[in-house]
């Protein structure tokens, strides 16, 4: 386990510009170079039996290990989440990935209210990881306060043959935008992905970032709820970082 420091030099609402060691962050992550502690892998809807058993056997199978990531699980359970983080943050951990991205940014709600709850409960030194991220749910997601996101999505997208812009998915063999055999298409989605990055933590300099998330929350219905939900439920949480002028 690498204990890499990290240091916040600004904020703009619960989002974070810093520093980890020298690389500024938000930051895009190279997947094949993640060290992740084994867990146990437990889908999104299940009984909450099986969510604890999830959560207990990632502590178990996390403990002692000397990976620099470690799954956040806990299914829908907003409490698991936390005792998961809370428990992963006690043996060293300081970069955990929220589990079953791609579940939560289709339940907005459920999306809001774990992020939030994981980013007030943990440290400010522990950063939040996304695995799996569509570029135009990235401002939002760090306006909530998520640090890391890998590019895994990239790849993916790529095989499925799937161009990926800052707001929109298109397939391929359905709209002819660009012509690409598979390495290229991964390509360039990273560098659609590098690109909403930077753009992220140049409006965090300037303190522009909620222009840029309620740009981008036109995109789907999913992210245009999340970020009315977030108005609505988490007014505190949002303040707390906002400058009054």
């Amino acid at each position: 386990m690498i204990m890499s420091r990290y240091q916040i030099k600004l904020h703009d609402g619960p989002a974070r510009l810093g520093l980890l060691d020298d690389t500024e962050t938000p930051l895009l992550l190279e997947h094949d170079g993640m060290e992740i502690a084994p867990h146990e892998t437990i889908p999104y809807s299940v009984p909450r039996e099986i969510a604890e058993w999830g959560v207990d056997e990632t502590l178990r199978m996390a403990s002692g290990s000397a990976a620099d990531y470690a799954f956040i699980h806990g299914s829908s359970y907003q409490d698991l989440r936390i005792r998961c983080a809370l428990e992963l943050e006690e043996m060293g951990f300081r970069r955990l990935i929220v589990a079953n991205m791609d579940e939560l940014l289709q339940r907005p709600g459920d999306l809001v209210r774990i992020l939030t709850a994981l980013r007030e409960s943990l440290k400010p030194e522990t950063l939040l990881c996304s695995t799996f991220s569509h570029p135009a749910f990235i401002p939002i997601l760090t306006y909530m306060g998520m640090d890391l996101f890998s590019d895994a999505t990239a790849e993916l997208y790529g095989r499925l043959n799937i161009l990926l812009t800052e707001s929109h998915t298109y397939p391929l063999d359905t709209y002819g935008i660009c012509d690409a055999g598979a390495g290229d298409l991964m390509e360039r989605n990273r560098h659609t992905l590098e690109l909403i990055i930077s753009e992220v933590r140049e409006h965090i300099r300037n303190g522009t970032l909620r222009n840029l998330v309620e740009e981008r929350a036109a995109s789907s219905p999913q992210n245009m709820s999340a970020l009315r939900i977030l108005d609505r439920e988490k007014q505190e949480f949002l303040q707390r970082y906002t400058p009054l002028y």
